[in-house]
C-alpha cells in the first residue's frame, strides 16, 4: 500500500474523540489525469476528494456517498463520489478564465450537497450554504448545522497530492462530564490547528500524529487503501444512448459516421457504429415484442 494513497483512522484513549488522516498521490493524479483543470479548480477538487474519503468511513453498508459544491459563479460544480471501499472519482465544471481567487469568489452564494445512496435502504441528502473561507470550514459548519457530533476538518491540496485531517467527538462513554469533554475537545483541536499544509501533504500520517499528539495516548488502526475507480461501462453508456432515442442516434451517425460518447469523469470514449446502433435498438424492440406476448 502506498503511504500516499491511504486513510489512517485513530482514537484518543480515555476520551470520546476519534480522527482520520487521508493522504493521496497516485489515485489523485489518476482521477484528474483526463482533464486539464486550471490550478485553482484542481486544488479545490483535490480538497473535496479528501473530504469524501474522510466521510466515506461512515458508510457501514454498500453504497455511494456523493459530495457536490455548486454555485452560479465561475465554478459551477465540483463533484466527487466515493463508495464504502474508498474508491472514488471526481469532476468539475466551470467557465471563463479561472484565476487564483478565494473560495467565496470562485463559488459565490454556493451550497454544499451531501448525498448518501445505499444499495438497499433510503437515500439521504443534506444541503448547507458554502459559508466558510475554506472547504474544511464549510464541512465543519455542515456538521454543526445538521446537529451531528462536533466535527472539525482540515483540507489541503497541491498539484501532486491531496490530504485531509478529521477530528470528531463521539457520544459520551469515556468522559461524561460536559465541561471536561469540552476542555479535551478544545485541547485536541487546538493542537490540530498547528499542523502545516506541507506537513500533511508530505509526511506519513503516523509521523503527523506523533508530531501533534506525542503527549496523548493514541490508538492507531490499520491503514486502509484508497483508489481511483470510474465505474462507467459500455452497458451503462448504452442505457444513456437508448434515452436519446433511435432517431436522434441515427441522425448523429448520418452526420458524423459514428457516435461517440465520453464518460464525464474519466473521459473514456465509447464508440458506436451503425451496426451497433441497429443491434442496440432492434434488441430493445425484440425484447418489447417478446415481453408483450406473456
Amino acid at each position: 500500500m502506498s503511504e500516499h494513497d491511504q486513510i489512517q483512522r485513530f482514537l484518543f484513549e480515555q476520551t470520546d474523540i476519534r480522527g482520520e488522516i487521508v493522504s493521496l498521490e497516485k489515485s489523485y493524479q489518476q482521477a484528474l489525469a483526463a482533464h486539464d483543470y486550471p490550478e485553482p479548480i484542481r486544488q479545490l477538487l483535490g480538497e473535496l476528494i479528501s473530504a469524501a474519503i474522510l466521510l466515506s468511513t461512515t458508510l457501514k453498508f454498500a453504497g455511494v456517498m456523493t459530495l457536490q459544491a455548486k454555485s452560479s459563479g465561475p465554478i459551477h460544480l465540483l463533484m466527487v463520489d466515493c463508495n464504502e471501499k474508498h474508491e472514488f472519482r471526481a469532476l468539475a465544471r466551470w467557465e471563463g478564465d479561472i484565476r487564483q481567487m478565494d473560495l467565496r469568489s470562485l463559488l459565490p452564494a454556493g451550497h454544499l450537497v451531501i448525498t448518501i445512496d445505499p444499495e438497499q435502504g433510503k437515500r439521504y441528502q443534506g444541503i448547507v450554504p458554502l459559508n466558510g473561507d475554506t472547504l474544511g470550514e464549510c464541512f465543519s459548519s455542515y456538521f454543526a448545522q445538521s446537529e451531528q457530533l462536533p466535527t472539525q476538518m482540515w483540507l489541503f491540496a497541491d498539484h501532486e497530492r491531496t490530504t485531509g485531517l478529521l477530528l470528531q467527538a463521539l457520544p459520551a462513554t469515556q468522559e461524561t462530564d460536559p465541561q471536561q469533554r469540552e476542555l479535551k475537545w478544545e485541547h485536541i483541536t487546538t493542537l490540530a490547528k498547528t499542523v502545516k499544509p506541507e506537513e500533511l501533504l508530505t509526511l506519513e500520517p503516523l509521523v503527523v500524529l506523533h508530531r501533534l499528539y506525542h503527549e496523548e495516548t493514541v490508538r492507531v488502526f490499520p491503514a486502509e487503501s484508497v483508489a481511483f475507480h470510474c465505474h462507467c461501462s459500455r452497458e451503462k453508456t448504452s442505457v444513456a444512448l437508448r434515452s436519446i432515442g433511435r432517431e436522434e442516434a441515427e441522425s448523429v451517425l448520418e452526420e458524423q459516421g459514428e457516435l461517440v460518447l465520453h464518460c464525464q469523469f474519466c473521459n473514456h470514449a465509447y464508440h458506436y457504429t451503425a451496426i451497433d446502433i441497429s443491434q442496440l435498438f432492434d434488441g430493445d424492440e425484440n425484447t418489447s415484442s417478446s415481453t408483450s406476448l406473456h
